[in-house]
């Protein structure tokens, strides 16, 4: 089974922020899913810590996940997920947002360190290894459409503005895109 973790915060006042672009993506991804007839929505498993969607993708088993922990906190809940299904690290991929890219770009990787991603850094510590693959969304923490000097903390948690909005959705697609190659692959 293949398991996907979109990350981001939990509760209305979090929708939409730039620390929920994992959220807006694996939301995405489960709206296409919707449209080709499939009958499916989020349900809280207390004691994995997440909201969970059991489903297929082209015939591969797929378990969507979304932490109910906040963030910080996220491997946690992954831990306990991966656990609870006997999965490994490397049948797991995490979409999340990541300050240090340009606002709309997208990057895959297999591996690698958490950067400056506070939630990657949870799941890296609990699973014990950075072998595990993601889809990091660029919000841009300094850049052309955002201020040069910022409390980042603060920063993850605003909206995007109208015109950051567009950019956003456009790399929230190609995120879905990149996740659905990951799927299909061995």
């Amino acid at each position: 089974m293949k398991i996907v973790a979109g990350l981001g915060n939990i509760g209305e006042k979090y929708e939409k922020t730039r620390h929920n672009a994992g959220f807006m993506a694996i939301d995405s991804f489960v709206d296409e899913l919707k449209k080709t007839g499939t009958d499916i929505s989020w349900k809280e498993d207390k004691k994995l810590g997440a909201l969970i969607i059991k489903t297929t993708y082209k015939s591969i088993p797929v378990l969507l996940v979304k932490p109910t922990t906040f963030m910080n906190l996220s491997g946690e809940a992954i831990s306990k997920i991966l656990n609870f299904f006997k999965e490994t690290p490397e049948n797991l991929t995490v979409i999340y947002d990541d300050i240090d890219l340009p606002l709309g770009n997208i990057r895959v990787r297999k591996e690698g360190s958490a950067g400056t991603h506070n939630g990657m850094r949870s799941i890296i510590q609990h699973l014990q290894t950075e072998k595990i693959p993601r889809i990091r969304i660029g919000t841009e923490s300094r850049g052309t459409l955002s201020p040069q000097e910022q409390d980042l903390h603060s920063f993850v948690l605003t909206k995007f503005n109208k015109e950051e909005q567009k950019l956003i959705w456009e790399a929230v697609k190609e995120a879905v895109k990149e996740l659905k190659k990951i799927l299909i692959s061995a």
